[in-house]
Parts: C-alpha cells; structure tokens; sequence
C-alpha cells in the first residue's frame, strides 16, 4: 500500500486488509512522507508478532518447564523467540501490504479486493519473504530450545558455536521444507484472513469488524494455515535440530521416511499438532488483530498530525 493510501482510507472510513485504495489528489497526499506506509507496517508487524508470541509463551513454558527447572527457565530461550518473531512478523506484515499493492495494480484491482489467486500469492510471497531473510534467527530459536542451558549461555554463543563447530551452512539447514511449509501457510494464513473480512463486510454492510471478529478470522486463519503445513514444520524443526540429536537427515524426503518408520505417519509427522490446535490459533489471531488496530491508530495519528497543519 503506497503513502497516500492511509489518508485516504480515513476518509474513507473503509479500510480492510484485502483492499487497495485508488490514489487521492496530490493535494490530499501533501505532508506525507514517503516510506511512510512501509513503516507503519513494520511497526505495526512487529508489535503484533511480539504480542502475539507473548501471550502463547507464558502458557506454552510454563506448562512445559514450570514444575521441572523452576521460574527463571521459564525464560530461557524467549530473547532468541523475540529476536526472531519481531523482524519476522515485521517483514512478513509490511511485505504482505506492498504485495498486495503491487498485485493490485498488476491485476487492475486497484481500489478492490484482490481476486482469489492474488490474494493467496500475496500471502504466499509475504511469508517467503520474511523466511528467507529471518532463517537464521530460526535456527538459533531452535537450537536454544531442545538444549541445556549449560550449552548455550546466549544467543551469540549459539551463532558462534554452530559457525565454529559445524559449519556457517549449518545455519540454514531445514531451510528448503522451511519454505516449502511457508508457502502454504503463509499463503493460506492470509488468504483465510482476507477473506472472512470480505465476507464480513459483504453480510453485514460494516467495512470495519470488531475486535474479537478479527481475533476470530485470524484464529480461522491460523488453524487452516497451520494444518495444511505441519509436517514441513515437523522436517524443519528435526533437520534444525539435528546436530545435537545425533540423527544425520540429509534431504526432506529421507527426513519424511525416518519420522515414519521410526514413529509412523500420525505419531511423527502430526506430533504436537493437537497443542498447536490450541496455541497457534490464537497466536495468529492475536497477531492479525494487533496488526489490524496498529494500522488503525497509526493512521488516525497521521491524520491528525496532517489536520492539524
């Protein structure tokens, strides 16, 4: 979404996160800088990811780990989880907003929400985008969180380790079933999303849904996005994590075979997917939300600092 969008749309009063709005005159986009669009919506990405992560951790660590290593565990791991989630979510939210600009104006849907095919490919594309440049970070998450704290005192050490002991390319192993899951997540993620609020608007004349609506679409989203991608995400994580397992996985499909001759198909692939049920959709919920209002405040700030001139 350009810079001159966010005006607009508060003139508008009707701004859903499937829509790109047709430009206004140069005399409305007076006072706006450029970029200003972009920045936003990496504020307000990162937030909802920092949110969003929040709010699950404290369940998910403390149900794990509260009982059997004390209360300061509970945050082992978590700066390496932030330092990940906040770019990631950042890059993931903004890049999805200039794909759909981009798409939008490809399309010749500019000022509409975006067809179905777009709509899915703008999700797909955001995801990629943030995995590829935050993979990293991901690993060194993983690592931290299936090792003793003897063996990592920060996230620094773990980057120094990895490099020292098995390899910079090591940093990226499981990166391919990364994206590959990331696709459809991602893809899915935000075209569920996108698409309920469509549905929304349509039904009830309201272009703005409530708070706990976009909480609901979002957990809708995070549910199917989730599902649909969940044994790439288990590869992932066992191909992440594999020089301190003492297996040797060398491809995705070899990965794929040992999980199901070694556990089977439900028991290995679909492993934790039942928690996930729980925390993923939320998590994803919080997060559309979070980014949706941020959007919201961001912009009513803009225009009142540009009315007020």
């Amino acid at each position: 979404m350009d810079q001159v969008s966010a005006g607009n749309a508060e003139r508008q009063g009707a701004l859903t996160k499937g829509e790109v709005l047709p430009r206004p005159s140069s005399g409305q986009s007076e006072g706006f800088k450029p970029g200003r669009s972009v920045l936003n919506s990496l504020l307000s990405g990162a937030l909802a990811g920092a949110v969003a992560k929040t709010a699950v951790e404290a369940y998910k660590l403390i149900y794990r780990t509260y009982l059997k290593d004390g209360f300061f565990s509970l945050w082992r791991g978590n700066s390496a989880t932030m330092v990940r989630v906040i770019p990631y979510a950042a890059i993931q939210f903004c890049a999805h907003e200039q794909y759909k600009r981009i798409l939008g104006q490809y399309y010749g849907f500019q000022g509409k929400a975006l067809p179905p095919v777009p709509r899915l490919l703008a999700g797909s594309l955001a995801g990629t985008t943030a995995a590829m440049i935050t993979y990293p970070l991901d690993m060194v998450r993983a690592r931290m969180a299936v090792t003793p704290k003897e063996m990592y005192s920060n996230i620094l050490h773990v980057f120094v380790r990895i490099s020292r002991d098995e390899g910079l390319q090591t940093l990226y192993r499981g990166f391919t079933p990364t994206i590959l899951g990331v696709i459809p997540y991602a893809g899915l993620s935000f075209f569920t999303y996108e698409t309920l609020k469509k549905l929304h608007a349509e039904h009830t004349g309201r272009s703005q849904p409530f708070s706990y609506e976009r909480l609901a679409f979002g957990a809708c989203a995070g549910l199917i996005g989730q599902s649909a991608s969940y044994p790439l995400d288990v590869v992932r994580r066992r191909m992440q994590t594999a020089g301190v397992t003492g297996h040797t996985y060398g491809s995705i499909s070899g990965t794929m075979r040992e999980i199901v001759r070694e556990e089977g198909v439900i028991r290995g692939l679909y492993k934790g997917l039942s928690m996930n049920w729980v925390k993923g959709p939320i998590a994803v919920g919080i997060s559309f939300m979070t980014f949706d209002l941020m959007q919201i405040l961001l912009r009513k700030l803009q225009q009142w600092r540009y009315s007020a001139r």
